[in-house]
């Protein structure tokens, strides 16, 4: 069992709890043909398949409790939908989360810096 809290982020229709616990992550490494640290990396240089977004939601949503039908017709439901880069923002903190522990926050949009008027 793994020390690391699932994260919760919203995916498709509502907010949903993601992880990846070692037994998954053996799991995607064998449904993407590449081990975890190439996945990773593929994934941060954006040169990652679709089956690679789809393979981290789904099993992400099983490790998170959901039933694994349920997380396969959601993800293939979603998945048809929503813009690629949606999908990949949406899995990219569940391999972030396996990888560092913990989530990242994403910048909803750039930090404005104060003047000197401003401040005052």
């Amino acid at each position: 069992m793994s020390e690391r809290e699932p994260i919760r982020q919203f995916f498709g229709d509502a907010e949903y709890a993601f992880h990846l616990p070692p037994e998954l992550v053996i799991e995607l490494e064998r449904k993407t043909a590449h081990g975890i640290g190439g996945l990773f990396r593929r994934f941060l240089a954006s040169d990652f398949g679709f089956s690679d977004l789809t393979e981290v939601l789904r099993l992400g949503l099983v490790g998170g409790g959901m039933d694994p039908k349920e997380a396969s017709a959601l993800v293939a439901t979603y998945a048809a939908i929503l813009p690629v880069t949606r999908l990949y923002l949406t899995a990219m903190p569940v391999l972030d989360a396996l990888m560092s522990g913990t989530v990242q926050p994403v910048a909803k949009r750039p930090r404005r810096r104060k003047t000197d008027a401003q401040a005052e």
